[in-house]
């Protein structure tokens, strides 16, 4: 396999129980994380299944089939040859297994265990990988305004206040307010809190986007 340079940081990441259920689904929300990752990741999936998923296949930059490496996970030889065949001398592997990551630990990777697609977000947000802020769109300015400072007190930033006029509209109606998050409480990522978010927003009959 022709390598590929390593511009661009390497995840790497498991398939059943991370990407698609034990059913055999693929995740959506799982999916639409390696989308955004993929904007400054080179994402690849090592699989232990000896077929193929095109959902996604089609999503990621690469996929390594241990029957075509004859090597397996948790075999920590296996994550040094996929290392290898991209150059790479290291980078992020999550995993729905705890020994897996261990393993890739082992091999010289930042191995996760990320049980569930929360886990997931966490995992790639605290690394960077995804992008850290988080947008709360709401209808009504004093509602926004309101929110961002109560949210400025319990420890969140920046909490600026935006403007959001839809494209091509000119009426006052169609305005939206943004109350832009960058770092939570913690100290973390608000994109790790994405969950959190949602339910906030909800309340104040808005939605969460990213920046």
């Amino acid at each position: 396999m022709e390598r590929t340079p390593a511009l661009k940081p390497l995840l790497l990441l498991g398939l059943d129980g991370v990407l698609r259920t034990v059913g055999g689904a693929a995740i959506p929300e799982a999916l639409a994380l390696v989308r955004t990752a993929k904007q400054q990741c080179f994402v690849a999936v090592l699989s232990d299944t000896a077929h193929s998923d095109t959902e996604i296949d089609t999503e990621v930059d690469a996929v390594f089939n241990s029957s075509r490496l004859g090597l397996a996970k948790p075999d920590p030889a296996i994550y040094r040859r996929v290392l290898a065949e991209f150059g790479y001398s290291t980078g992020v592997f999550c995993d729905d297994t705890a020994e897996n990551a261990a393993a890739a630990r082992e091999a010289g990777l930042d191995g996760v265990h990320v049980p569930d697609t929360a886990t997931l977000r966490t995992a790639l947000a605290v690394r960077g990988l995804i992008p850290a802020t988080v947008l709360l769109v709401l209808p009504d300015r004093d509602e926004a305004e309101e929110l961002a400072s109560s949210l400025l007190e319990d420890g969140w930033g920046p909490c600026e206040v935006h403007r959001d006029m839809l494209a091509g509209e000119d009426d006052a109606e169609d305005v939206d307010w943004v109350v832009e998050l960058t770092t939570a409480p913690d100290g973390t990522p608000a994109s790790a809190h994405r969950e959190e978010l949602d339910d906030l927003a909800e309340r104040h009959d808005g939605f969460t986007s990213e920046h």
